[in-house]
């Protein structure tokens, strides 16, 4: 059953390419107006009238149980991966069904030091976000973005857009794009 696109946003432009609102496993919730997306992210989209759907879902808080329960394969669902490279904190978008592998990332970084960075380190550097829901939109908060090259084999991907309860798919060249995210093959099979 398909939904018929429609604007998330107050005020609607005529310009937006695409947006709809989906809810994983049932018809579009008409009471359910307001987005659960990170304001910046959804400013920053609609600003560049980016083409992408919403989805929410049951709350998860593993990029595995989300996949799982919207129903996205997890090598399709790309996870966020926070980072501590040379003491700066970084991105690393990766399918959910996949591991990183730090020595191999630090290799590739020209062998800078590369650790995984713990919640207290970036809780702040995401004010609009719930904790650990952080979109892959690195540039939106003065972080790089590295990402596993698998992902680009996919038209589109999928990731958390700053809440436990909503997602966002967009094609991945568009993602690609907007981000310009230093693609990498890091990641190994769960």
């Amino acid at each position: 059953m398909k939904q018929s696109p429609r604007r998330i946003d107050a005020q609607p432009d005529a310009r937006a390419r695409h947006t709809s609102r989906v809810r994983a496993g049932a018809a579009a919730d008409p009471k359910q107006e307001t987005t659960m997306l990170s304001p910046r992210l959804h400013h920053f989209l609609d600003e560049r009238h980016a083409a992408y759907t919403t989805l929410s879902h049951e709350r998860t808080v593993t990029a595995q149980e989300t996949a799982n329960s919207a129903h996205i394969g997890n090598r399709h669902f790309a996870k966020t991966v926070m980072l501590k490279v040379g003491g700066d904190l970084a991105m690393m978008v990766m399918p959910a069904a996949y591991r990183i592998d730090l020595t191999r990332l630090s290799r590739a970084l020209g062998g800078r030091e590369v650790e995984l960075a713990q919640e207290p380190e970036f809780s702040d550097a995401f004010p609009d976000c719930e904790l650990g829901a952080m979109p892959p939109f690195g540039n939106l908060y003065d972080m790089p973005v590295y990402v596993d090259a698998r992902l680009s084999e996919h038209p589109e991907i999928a990731f958390n857009a700053g809440s436990h309860t909503e997602l966002m798919q967009m094609p991945y060249a568009e993602f690609e794009q907007l981000v310009k995210p230093e693609p990498l093959w890091l990641a190994h099979v769960m």
